[in-house]
């Protein structure tokens, strides 16, 4: 399988299979971020998700991802902070 040169880390690596998302974002990514970046991101995205308490299924939510997917990607923006500061302090 041929490399390419990752836009989001700069170096060669092993791209995806197929784009992520059926949309020019997803093929944008196909074509130009590798792997191991796209897996940082899904990891990304799981604590987005989980910190903000996101519905998926919601089209705010949704927006709210592929802007911060774009701006982890391409470097075109800032994405949103996940405050850790309380991270194992949380008592239910």
């Amino acid at each position: 399988m041929a490399e390419i040169e990752c836009a989001r880390c700069g170096k060669s690596g092993e791209p995806l299979e197929k784009p992520p998302l059926r949309n020019e974002l997803g093929e944008r990514i196909h074509a130009s971020v590798c792997r191991s970046c796209w897996e940082e991101w899904l990891k990304y995205q799981t604590a987005l998700i989980n910190h903000y308490g996101l519905d998926v299924r919601d089209r705010e939510a949704k927006d709210f991802l592929m802007k911060n997917m774009e701006a982890y990607m391409f470097k075109t923006g800032e994405t949103e902070d996940i405050d850790v500061s309380q991270e194992g302090n949380i008592r239910w």
